[in-house]
């Protein structure tokens, strides 16, 4: 049977699919996916900066809370979250969240074409716990609060243009969000043990003023059809925006999320599973259950960010677990691509890709101190499979 890359839309051939039967054929669920030998190799060990990578890649750190960015007077946010980068000319931009409340908001930072740090600044302050988000096609953040009630901002990734909250998108424990060109919607995750997984329907395509919000509907197994309906009052209040359609489907936990090539994923950590939908087939199933995995083997647990490389890797983080991003191949091998020691209090957020595809951002929320004032940003360069 055949498979269809995660991002590109390149068919690869492979045996029935190891997730649990492939969407892309309508296969019945299968074997659950299996650890296997990943495309970069074995870890090697830990670095200076006690980064476990493989062979040819190395890391460097970018910023550590409550310390000026180096090459900047700016001083980094405590529990550094959710994040992206854009591009800015010949060079590039990082945005990430800070997951503190009250305070929360969003830095960047700012890099040329050599991967030189030219400047750091804020471009959200005064929120409340913004924790995942993500980017849009105009090139703006979209920042979550994961609150109760909570708002998801409108950021500038470039500093000249002040941050919009867009209660348009619902009030509820937001997560992450995922832009779709292609059926001009937002997805967006809700952290709650019965949480919901939405999507927004601008009434103008980069406009997030205004438009329909739509729940998920499903049944209760793990693959099958969906339908969305419209979120009555997408405020939640006095009813919170979960509990308003009859029929909708529960997620405990969701999280990261990203969309590509007519598919989202997305990851619900309380059962540690990652979630996809074919949204033109208009239907979803489990990419990924630690639980099927036999011998208590799983590569990957405590599901959190997850983002995609041009390869049609996915590159989940984990939110405990033994601190590792792991890649999920095209061909359904799940397989550490790097792990951080020494540090079991924090978990790995905010894992995004330069424009060109050569160097890999992410953050230990809470490095080793385990507190949110020990966040630590790294980079990692190398070569990353096109």
């Amino acid at each position: 049977m055949e498979r269809r890359s995660f991002l590109r839309g390149a068919v690869i051939g492979t045996s029935a699919s190891a997730f649990g039967g492939s969407l892309w054929s309508g296969a019945a669920h299968a074997a659950p996916a299996q650890p296997g030998a990943g495309p970069y190799g074995a870890l090697g060990a830990a670095d200076a900066n006690g980064i476990l990578l493989p062979a040819g890649f190395s890391s460097r750190v970018i910023a550590r809370s409550g310390q000026s960015v180096p090459g900047t007077s700016y001083i980094w946010h405590n529990a550094p979250d959710g994040g992206a980068c854009f591009a800015d000319g010949t060079g590039w931009i990082y945005v990430s969240n800070s997951e503190i409340n009250p305070g929360g908001g969003v830095s960047a930072v700012k890099f040329d074409s050599s991967g030189t740090v030219t400047n750091a600044y804020r471009i959200l302050s005064n929120t409340r716990q913004n924790c995942a988000g993500g980017r849009t096609p105009w090139n703006t953040w979209l920042s979550c609060e994961e609150v109760s009630l909570g708002y998801v901002y409108e950021t500038d990734p470039y500093g000249v243009n002040a941050a919009v909250q867009r209660p348009a998108l619902g009030r509820f424990k937001h997560e992450a969000a995922a832009a779709d060109p292609v059926r001009r919607a937002i997805y967006l995750t809700e952290d709650e043990s019965d949480g919901c997984f939405y999507r927004f329907l601008p009434t103008t395509w980069g406009n997030l003023s205004s438009g329909t919000l739509q729940v998920f509907k499903a049944g209760t197994a793990t693959s099958g059809t969906f339908t969305w309906q419209n979120v009555p009052d997408p405020d939640g209040s006095p009813t919170t925006t979960r509990n308003q359609v009859s029929g909708a489907k529960r997620f405990n936990g969701g999280e990261g999320c990203h969309y590509a090539d007519d598919t989202v994923w997305f990851t619900t950590k309380g059962d540690n599973r990652v979630w996809q939908v074919n949204l033109a087939a208009g239907t979803y199933e489990l990419a990924y259950d630690d639980s099927l995995v036999p011998g208590g083997a799983a590569p990957l647990t405590g599901v959190d960010n997850v983002t995609g490389a041009a390869s049609g890797d996915l590159y989940v983080a984990e939110d405990g677990g033994n601190m590792e991003i792991c890649l999920i191949t095209p061909d359904d091998v799940v397989t550490p691509f790097l792990r951080i020691s020494g540090q079991s209090g924090s978990e790995i957020t905010g894992p995004a890709f330069s424009p060109d595809g050569s160097r890999l951002y992410f953050s230990s929320q809470r490095g080793t101190t385990g507190s949110s004032s020990g966040g630590i940003t790294y980079e990692v360069t190398g070569p990353f499979r096109a």
